[in-house]
């Protein structure tokens, strides 16, 4: 019940900017704690042990401040888990990236640079599609599917841990010279965390995918790329191969722009808005794949 409630509460409200304008969302305050762990402990010898001790110390703070937080009743966990659910984030940002390709591809390039980490200013309309469509599928595992899935599993505490992981995930778990050692541990965890909830949101996305050249098999997801998660959101949404998809997304972000398979704006729009709600209205709330 008290996730089904919160998945209303955040579709209705989202995040209302009058609210987080004022106070620091509880993402932006783990993030502030990751960067000061990395500001504190990413120095000398030892960095990946460094990084785990560090990661074990915030999943057990977390922890504990979850059950804590449980001990308060059920309105508040409903309020405190509809803050950390993005659905209708998510939902707002991509139907965002669609009315922009409709306007322009300097608006499409300027929604889509909100919602991706690689370079934008060169994408055509095609492009920017397809970084929404690949941002929507692993965001729509990361947002709503893990932290519903571990809230199911074990309440607070455990939407907790997987919220700092997460977050850990994004700012430190990336392989460059900084962070490749000391990042070790918050992306194996975040691997771990979403092993089973990335292959939940494969099976709710492929039934409404619709290609042109039949469906990809999800199986085949784990030979395109290192770690269990993103790739298998990913080939539930490919109008391609997930092999041309994986390859083109990678050298997107190494900053180069190869010839690649083309999917024409109409159809990207028509992938992108099935799974938003026609013409901007919000789906079920609590139809997870918004079918």
């Amino acid at each position: 019940m008290i996730l089904s409630l919160a998945m209303i509460l955040d579709a209705i409200f989202g995040e209302p900017k009058w609210l987080w304008s004022r106070l620091p969302h509880p993402a932006v305050l783990m993030g502030r704690l990751i960067a000061w762990g990395d500001e504190h402990f990413n120095n000398g010898e030892h960095k990946r042990i460094k990084g785990a001790l560090m990661m074990i110390a915030f999943c057990f703070a977390m922890g504990i401040l979850g059950l804590l937080l449980s001990t308060l009743g059920w309105p508040i966990q409903v309020i405190i888990t509809a803050i950390l659910l993005a659905q209708r984030s998510l939902v707002d940002h991509v139907l965002a990236v669609a009315k922009g390709l409709r306007t322009g591809l300097e608006e499409g390039r300027a929604e889509v640079a909100m919602i991706v980490g690689r370079d934008t200013g060169q994408m055509d309309e095609n492009a920017v599609g397809r970084a929404a469509i690949e941002s929507a599928a692993e965001n729509m595992s990361d947002g709503i599917i893990a932290p519903a899935f571990w809230f199911a599993i074990a309440g607070l505490p455990g939407l907790l841990i997987y919220k700092i992981t997460n977050t850990a995930d994004s700012m430190i778990g990336y392989r460059t010279p900084r962070h490749e050692a000391f990042g070790w541990a918050a992306a194996r965890l975040d691997d771990v965390l979403n092993f089973i909830p990335a292959r939940l949101t494969a099976l709710l996305i492929a039934p409404m995918q619709i290609t042109k050249i039949g469906p990809t098999p999800a199986c085949t997801a784990p030979q395109t790329q290192a770690g269990p998660r993103p790739q298998w959101p990913f080939v539930s949404t490919s109008p391609y191969r997930v092999h041309a998809l994986m390859r083109v997304s990678l050298q997107t972000f190494r900053g180069s722009t190869p010839p690649q398979e083309r999917l024409q704006p109409p159809a990207i729009l028509s992938k992108l808005l099935p799974y938003y709600g026609a013409h901007g209205q919000l789906p079920s709330p609590c139809h997870y794949c918004y079918g």
